[in-house]
């Protein structure tokens, strides 16, 4: 089984900058991670190799610091990964980044399964995975909590919110998963080391033979018309003390003195 597993690299905190000429994130200088629930999709992916053998492969899209979320992945248990690394490929909304990684899969070749955490911390669309499977013509499940390949099928469990649907696609098919699905595993030294014999491939637009008129800013139907930041407002905390009956009265008082009862 060939397992194509997507990966995006996030800022690692919530102090994030906003271009206010690009709408974009600014990146200079923030720390990166492996957004989350990739890690989730990467460790789905591992178990399946664990139980039916075959090969996982990591792809990003990003600038060139994004080959460290490409290692992360590796030590975690990845054989092969693709940076998606080109400057016409920047500022892509959702649909101009799944048309770029669509192209990597068709390049790669020969997968089974695709897999992609449900969303990215970032962005929060939660459209990358389904938009990739769509230009792929390939049948997407979407919100998994649980994932197993039974005889050329995968069957995947969807928890909503009031049910849970059983839902299964014929492979080859792409994936989206919660956080419920796993706990990530964490790297070994020993396979952190392996990681760095690993083949990993830096792809250009040019390479992957992409439509100029589909990636990048030029691509991306949606753009951002206006950028702000909440304004910060400035909270006092007041505490309570004394037996329950006490602190109600309290409680409501200060409601009332506030005009919110």
């Amino acid at each position: 089984m060939k397992i194509l597993v997507f990966v995006k690299q996030v800022p690692d905190t919530d102090d994030v900058k906003l271009d206010p000429k690009t709408g974009n994130i600014m990146r200079e200088g923030v720390p990166s991670t492996i957004n989350p629930l990739d890690a989730n999709a990467i460790e789905a992916a591992i178990q399946l190799k664990e139980k039916h053998g075959g090969t996982i492969a990591a792809i990003s899209m990003g600038p060139p610091q994004a080959e460290d979320a490409l290692k992360k992945a590796l030590a975690l248990g990845c054989d092969e990964a693709y940076l998606l690394c080109d400057r016409a490929l920047g500022g892509a909304d959702t649909r101009a980044t799944a048309y770029a990684l669509a192209k990597a899969a068709e390049k790669i070749g020969d997968y089974d399964l695709l897999l992609f955490g449900r969303h990215a911390i970032d962005g929060d669309t939660a459209q990358t995975g389904p938009a990739t499977a769509s230009f792929l013509d390939v049948p997407q499940i979407t919100l998994a909590a649980s994932i197993a390949v039974e005889d050329g099928w995968v069957i995947c469990d969807r928890v909503l919110e009031n049910t849970v649907q059983k839902v299964k696609a014929k492979l080859p098919a792409a994936v989206t998963v919660t956080a419920d699905i796993n706990t990530p595993r964490y790297a070994t030294p020993l396979n952190i080391m392996k990681a760095l014999k690993k083949p990993r491939t830096i792809w250009s637009s040019a390479d992957l033979n992409c439509d100029p008129n589909q990636i990048g800013q030029i691509g991306s139907p949606s753009s951002t018309k206006k950028i702000f930041e909440p304004p910060k407002r400035n909270t006092d905390t007041k505490y309570f003390t004394g037996n329950p009956e006490d602190m109600a009265v309290a409680f409501v008082d200060m409601l009332a003195a506030e005009h919110l009862v």
